[in-house]
């Protein structure tokens, strides 16, 4: 049932039972962190919707009137039930912010979290962070079924019942071993690319998904061709410096290996491979605390530039 449009707020309510309690209106303002003529006017609008004086000014300060006295009174358990149900809210407050799970895609998990969570430290050192590891596909469904608050995937596709907002952007790039012809050329054509059978991440992967669309795009009826499968990061960039074949990874995910030469990177004519690196969360649902902090800190902070990439003479 709705309150009559009669009924004062609380904000009033208390600073009438602060100026019974204090005697002055100035000190029951000064107490509440207003001026004077603003608890003025709170009370005279306070006035106007009971229909009657509350207070009666007079040399020594202000005293209620019997209509205020017993107003204030009836207050004064309003008041109470105000600040019980604050604390109830702070409470479950401290509860949300006290954990934070997070959902990531490899690359974002491994490259850039780090640097978002010390960060994210410094704003809420009390937090205890859990974070989730794996490909875009099982980030959004970890975050759809109330896993986890918050996830960050590669992945280009749009999940239903899911946020989704650009946190960063970052550049994938074909990575062969020193000996290959591709590091010996320096570059590599779009077509020779797109018939070359790759290293791969397993289907889902937001890097897989992100240079096949491309490719795709550039090429109408391009069939991709898979020469070995592997869910690691870390097992493809091992394959590939042992000769197994080229892989297409994330520049951060390669600048180490790059830099120090078991890594060549050659340039690919006529393929753009930017891609944004995104943050979600349950479609309706505001991000509030740390959740919101987090995706704060990721906006801003966004992804280092990649070194330039090395490659054989």
């Amino acid at each position: 049932m709705p309150l009559s449009p009669r009924v004062p707020d609380l904000a009033a309510l208390d600073l009438l039972v602060s100026v019974i309690e204090l005697g002055s209106l100035g000190r029951a303002a000064q107490a509440h962190g207003i001026s004077q003529p603003s608890a003025s006017s709170r009370i005279r609008y306070l006035e106007k919707l009971v229909g009657m004086p509350v207070l009666e000014r007079t040399t020594l300060g202000s005293r209620p009137t019997p209509a205020g006295a017993l107003i204030a009174e009836w207050a004064r358990g309003v008041v109470d039930a105000a600040q019980q149900l604050d604390a109830g809210i702070d409470t479950l407050r401290v509860e949300r912010d006290s954990q934070l799970r997070v959902a990531a895609s490899q690359t974002i998990a491994e490259y850039l979290f780090p640097g978002w969570l010390m960060t994210l430290r410094t704003r809420a050192p009390d937090t205890a962070i859990a974070l989730q590891s794996g490909n875009s596909v099982e980030v959004a469904q970890a975050v759809l079924d109330g896993k986890d608050a918050i996830g960050f995937i590669e992945s280009p596709r749009n999940f239903r019942g899911l946020e989704s907002h650009i946190v960063a952007r970052d550049q994938l790039v074909v990575v062969v071993d020193p000996q290959h012809r591709w590091a010996r050329q320096g570059s590599v054509d779009l077509a020779e690319l797109a018939r070359t059978a790759l290293i791969q991440r397993e289907l889902g992967s937001g890097t897989r998904t992100w240079f096949e669309n491309a490719v795709a795009r550039a090429i109408p009826g391009w069939e991709p061709t898979v020469a070995l499968e592997l869910s690691s990061t870390t097992a493809i960039k091992t394959a590939v410096a042992s000769g197994v074949g080229p892989a297409v990874l994330s520049s951060l995910a390669v600048a180490p290996e790059i830099a120090a030469g078991t890594l060549v990177s050659p340039t690919v004519n006529g393929l753009d491979l930017t891609r944004a690196l995104r943050a979600v969360w349950p479609a309706g649902h505001r991000l509030t605390g740390p959740a919101r902090d987090l995706y704060t800190i990721a906006r801003r902070t966004g992804a280092p530039s990649a070194p330039a990439a090395r490659r054989a003479q």
